[in-house]
């Protein structure tokens, strides 16, 4: 089985980094998309970034493209998340997510699930 750890989360002034990892173990999808995805307090998990399985491929939410950067390190089984310009609007726990396919779609939907990392983003 799968095991998606995040770490990286904290807390951080509106205008600053943060770098989220997402390590994976266990019988992992080598060569399957993954992405990040985000809930904030009262509302519905939403989906913020995904890459595919060789990286070659991304795609961002509308709310976080030009600020956000995910990629992929396959021979360390891990994915980041580089996100710069941070705005209180970005205030989430973020999840790890792995995909069955090899490249990310709208109709796509995790198979595996990290137990998620909190940012918080002061004004």
């Amino acid at each position: 089985q799968v095991h998606l750890v995040e770490s990286g989360g904290g807390l951080v002034q509106a205008g600053g980094s943060l770098r989220l990892s997402c390590a994976a173990s266990g019988r992992t999808c080598w060569n399957c998309a993954m992405g990040w995805f985000r809930q904030a307090p009262g509302r519905e998990r939403e989906f913020v970034a995904a890459i595919s399985g060789r990286g070659d491929s991304t795609n961002y939410a509308d709310s976080v493209k030009g600020r956000f950067t995910i990629s992929r390190d396959n021979a360390k089984n891990t994915q980041y998340l580089q996100m710069d310009g941070l705005k209180p609007e970005d205030t989430a726990v973020y999840y790890c997510a792995e995909f069955t396919s090899f490249y990310y779609s709208t109709a796509s939907r995790p198979s595996s699930w990290g137990q998620g990392t909190q940012v918080t983003v002061s004004s």
